[in-house]
């Protein structure tokens, strides 16, 4: 059971992830507005099975004079990565839980 935590943290960290993101590329032309972007620690806590999901506002950088830090094409790329995690962790949950179901069932 420990794996489909573990494939369950990575789901609601893509998922939050893909939250975050949107919400960059939508406050694109807010003036004064800090992209955020979302951190997990590799590092899991053995008693509870779960990392630390923050998500952090990236305060070092202005891109235009309105003192606004969201770059379009970046958010783009994170994005696309984000997807790709976000899928490939969806097919590997659905194989371990048809694996089970043939252990299950056994056909």
């Amino acid at each position: 059971m420990q794996v489909y935590q573990l494939l369950k943290n990575g789901l609601d960290v893509t998922e939050l992830r893909g939250k975050t993101i949107a919400n960059n590329i939508s406050n694109i032309n807010t003036p004064g507005y800090k992209r955020k972007y979302v951190t997990f620690t590799e590092t899991l806590d053995k008693a509870k099975n779960q990392g630390k999901i923050e998500v952090k506002e990236d305060k070092s950088t202005s891109m235009r004079t309105d003192g606004n830090n969201v770059d379009l094409e970046s958010e783009k790329v994170n994005q696309a990565a984000n997807s790709l995690m976000y899928n490939g962790l969806v097919s590997i949950t659905n194989t371990k839980l048809a694996i089970a179901r043939t252990a299950i069932t056994g056909r």
